[in-house]
């Protein structure tokens, strides 16, 4: 079932037309569910592609207080719910996609692929930055949970990262600043990352290779790689890893509607092609109830989830 087109306006005019001019891209009642790697879910009010950092600043300073803003990546690790995203959807484009080594720092945009950035690396032989081809995602994506895999974590390599807030200041924070921790980062939530720059150190470029190439051949040997998923579902508690924990609780190849626990590796949602947003979302919250019945742990979604169900009132909290 489709979603309905959203309004935010009582008098039934779309929220386009309330939105300031921008030198990018807005588009109404875009559709999000192909963007996203589950490719479930409903579109958003509006879509907003920036051409820039200052179309981003200018726009957000002009829109209106009561809009809503959401920002998505590549949306790797997104789940948007059936009945679509109120307000105004950002999404970083090419025009953040830029990723150049200066001496030993890599300076990236927030929309360039966590690969690429490890891969421009490799080409410049600075080494450090390999644990990055193990994230399906993006930059902002990456320093906002502070993503890690394989041995590394963006907390370990970062020098700084740029940011737009609601009102459409700019910022600039050191490591310290930003308070990484374990997938979390203490930067207000309506920040939206830019821009970071990490440093790597010398190291042999066919060295930095291999272990790319093991870091990929490790991925799609342990994970669903080519499957529709969102990576990890859940975090890892504190002195556990929540595979172990969701295969203890016998939710291995547990599935609702078109939505399975991966049977590779369990901590992986699946859409299997006929899934809804709610399928994956109902299948996440019997897999945490499993887990806290059998375990006492309750796990902590590392699936970004936005949007509104179906069946939910326009208006109510996200």
């Amino acid at each position: 079932m489709a979603a309905p087109a959203l309004r935010t306006s009582p008098d039934g005019e779309h929220l386009i037309h309330r939105l300031p001019p921008v030198r990018g891209r807005l588009a109404a009642d875009a559709p999000l569910g192909p963007m996203t790697w589950f490719r479930v879910g409903g579109p958003a009010e509006v879509l907003f592609r920036p051409a820039d950092e200052e179309d981003l600043a200018q726009f957000l300073a002009a829109c209106p207080a009561d809009v809503p803003v959401t920002v998505i990546g590549v949306a790797s690790n997104l789940l948007v719910r059936d009945g679509g995203v109120p307000g105004v959807v950002i999404r970083l484009g090419g025009a953040f996609a830029h990723v150049e080594v200066e001496g030993g720092l890599v300076h990236a945009g927030a929309g360039a692929l966590d690969l690429t950035v490890a891969m421009t690396a490799q080409e410049a032989g600075l080494a450090g930055l390999e644990f990055l081809s193990g994230i399906p995602g993006t930059i902002g994506g990456a320093v906002r949970m502070n993503g890690g895999a394989y041995g590394g974590e963006v907390v370990d390599v970062i020098v700084e990262a740029h940011g737009i807030d609601r009102a459409g200041g700019q910022h600039r924070w050191d490591r310290a600043g930003l308070g990484l921790s374990y997938r979390h980062c203490d930067v207000d939530e309506a920040v939206i990352f830019t821009r970071a720059a990490f440093r790597g150190r010398p190291g042999d470029k066919d060295a930095i290779k291999a272990r790319i190439e093991e870091i990929q051949a490790a991925r799609a040997e342990s994970q669903p790689v080519r499957a529709r998923t969102g990576g990890s579902t859940f975090a890892n508690p504190p002195g556990n890893k929540a595979w172990q924990l969701i295969d203890a609780a016998g939710c291995r190849g547990l599935s609702i509607g078109g939505a399975q626990m991966s049977e590779k590796h369990c901590n992986f949602m699946l859409n299997l092609g006929n899934a809804t947003a709610a399928d994956l979302e109902n299948l996440g919250e019997e897999v945490r109830r499993r887990v806290k019945e059998t375990s006492g742990i309750e796990l902590r979604w590392e699936i970004r989830r936005i949007g509104l169900p179906l069946d939910k009132p326009e208006g109510d909290a996200l």
